[in-house]
């Protein structure tokens, strides 16, 4: 069975990529990020969903984003945006994403996994500079060079199954392959139960997300 590295945020993306790398009949090994984040929910939820799924591992790996600070989801100071705007946001954490896919290559290639997959989407996405296929494309060029793998040529290919799909293509994606999204938080500020605050810019293209796929929302939200 040939084996992929999932990247598993507890989010509803990436709740999906694994869903459907399992549909694909790959052995998947989740990896999450300790990386500062404002809230640990999302990593309480990614553990649950790699049990319930039935991921061949799970790993934790913490990072000192928040050291870095300049962004409103590893700085306390910096309230979250509860409203759309031009530009990158405020949200977007610096080198986030070419840090934990360089994790994730170093994890395949001791693993001998044939493929990497992280949701990332360029569609209904926050204008995030590392959800977009230039920066996958890149990346891939120097996961080629710069591995034992990739330069013996059997290197492992990043799969980004999302990126141009719509956040309703998503949720319908996964709902075909019976994927509980109840389980999955994407909230930026959810609370210790896993409720969403429903008013940030996460909470609006999943809220979105579900209207227009028109299923029911199973997102918790906590009362105002």
């Amino acid at each position: 069975m040939a084996r992929a590295v999932v990247l598993l945020s507890g989010g509803l993306d990436s709740a999906t990529c694994l869903a459907l790398a399992q549909r694909d009949g790959l052995e998947c090994h989740t990896l999450a990020f300790d990386y500062g984040q404002r809230h640990r929910t999302e990593l309480v939820a990614a553990q649950r969903l790699a049990d319930s799924m039935g991921a061949a591992s799970h790993r934790v790996i913490e990072l000192g984003l928040g050291t870095i600070g300049g962004s409103a989801l590893t700085d306390s100071a910096i309230d979250v945006p509860e409203s759309g705007g031009e530009g990158i946001p405020i949200t977007y954490v610096p080198a986030r994403n070419t840090i934990f896919l360089s994790l994730a290559l170093g994890l395949a290639e001791v693993l001998d996994a044939e493929q990497i997959h992280i949701g990332i989407n360029s569609v209904d996405y926050s204008g995030y500079p590392d959800c977009r296929p230039a920066f996958v494309d890149a990346f891939q060029a120097m996961a080629d060079v710069a591995t034992k793998a990739g330069t013996e040529g059997h290197g492992p290919r990043i799969m980004t199954p999302l990126l141009n799909m719509s956040k309703a293509d998503i949720i319908r994606a996964g709902l075909s392959v019976n994927l509980d999204y109840s389980l999955t938080v994407s909230c930026y500020q959810a609370n210790e139960k896993g409720e969403a605050c429903g008013r940030c810019d996460s909470c609006r293209l999943r809220k979105e997300g579900f209207i227009s796929a028109g299923v029911q929302d199973p997102t918790r939200y906590r009362s105002i």
